[in-house]
């Protein structure tokens, strides 16, 4: 399961859609306009959604998501007409297989120029013809240096049996499984029967060590000091820092990945011309700064970048020395076998 509620918050229920119609009035003649965005939840700033509806006149309808999966089968399921939706990098990837996804017209994206070339043409859509980067980040361990005086540098340091019940993890079955594979020296994305057999034992190991599974705020149980290691959504990373220096930030040595949240519009979309100025309004160098503001992770609009303190630029969760961008691909049915395996160990583990 992909979730990553930003900060908030991100994986939840989802919300109930609420519509709302403008009426975009000219000399002549009246024309209703409105944008169906499909989205994490918390993830786009009402303020963004609010600068967007007075500048243009079109009233944004957001309904929100808890996982990458949930939107996809919701699309798939048909019965609602969205006209964006913000998938991640391997969803995306899904979608565009499965012609989803209707290919973006790049004049009516001039603000697109502002995206850093090495986050263009990534594996989900090599030639960039489906989606826009909206956020990036990265998956890693958070110390509370306070409490834990033993160098943290990855996986094999974090989960040990001293730590046992001081752990913090996303609530993501394909996350904890990658760690594993990467601890053992595999492919995060090669998910075969036999991999998974390889990665099993120690994800069960691992899962007898966590207090709390959290995706919508991992960042609490260590704010609160109900655990003092985690591993943790880079967004929320930053809140920590920010919050108390006692936290640090670590990339696993073992391996980690970077991941992509992205703008695409899905070829059952109405209003396309309403989507199409959204993604540019969004590429904005001023309005995408409102978004790192209250969304701490990696901004790749190098114009926004710009516009940020250097103390956001200097959060080691927001903007890590990144060596490669090896993110996650699309699995297709070996998703439900990664789900299978987590889903089994965790109730071992209750027993």
């Amino acid at each position: 399961m992909l979730s990553r509620p930003p900060l908030r918050l991100l994986r939840p229920s989802l919300a109930a859609s609420l519509l709302i119609t403008s009426i975009f009035v000219r000399p002549t003649v009246s024309v209703a306009e409105e944008l169906n965005l499909f989205a994490w939840s918390e993830y786009v700033p009402q303020v963004v959604i609010d600068g967007f509806t007075k500048e243009t006149k079109i009233k944004v309808n957001y309904e929100t998501y808890a996982s990458g999966e949930e939107m996809l089968s919701k699309l798939v399921a048909g019965g609602a007409s969205y006209d964006l939706v913000q998938p991640p990098d391997c969803i995306a990837e899904a979608m565009i297989k499965n012609k989803l996804l209707r290919p973006l017209d790049a004049t009516k994206l001039p603000n697109l120029k502002n995206i850093a070339p090495e986050f263009l043409g990534l594996p989900h859509d090599p030639g960039q013809k489906f989606t826009v980067p909206y956020m990036l980040g990265t998956v890693g361990i958070v110390v509370n240096t306070e409490k834990v005086k033993e160098p943290i540098r990855g996986y094999r340091d974090l989960f040990q049996t001293t730590f046992n019940d001081r752990i913090v993890v996303v609530n993501d079955n394909r996350e904890i499984v990658s760690w594993a594979l990467v601890t053992l020296g595999l492919d995060q994305n090669v998910m075969t029967p036999a991999n998974l057999a390889k990665a099993r034992p120690l994800v069960a190991e691992w899962i007898k060590l966590v207090k709390v599974f959290d995706s919508d705020s991992p960042k609490t149980a260590l704010l609160n000091g109900d655990v003092d290691l985690g591993v943790v959504w880079s967004g929320e990373a930053a809140r920590l820092i920010e919050a108390n220096k006692k936290f640090h930030y670590v990339l696993p040595t073992e391996g980690y990945h970077p991941f992509v949240d992205l703008l695409a519009i899905p070829t059952t979309a109405k209003n396309i011309s309403a989507a199409h100025k959204f993604i540019d309004y969004i590429l904005r160098p001023d309005v995408s700064k409102l978004i790192s503001d209250e969304f701490p992770y990696t901004n790749p609009n190098l114009a926004a970048r710009k516009l940020l303190t250097p103390e956001q630029l200097a959060n080691p969760a927001s903007y890590p020395k990144m060596e490669k961008l090896d993110t996650f691909r699309d699995i297709g049915k070996a998703a439900a076998d990664v789900d299978k395996l987590v889903t089994d160990l965790k109730s071992a583990a209750a027993k």
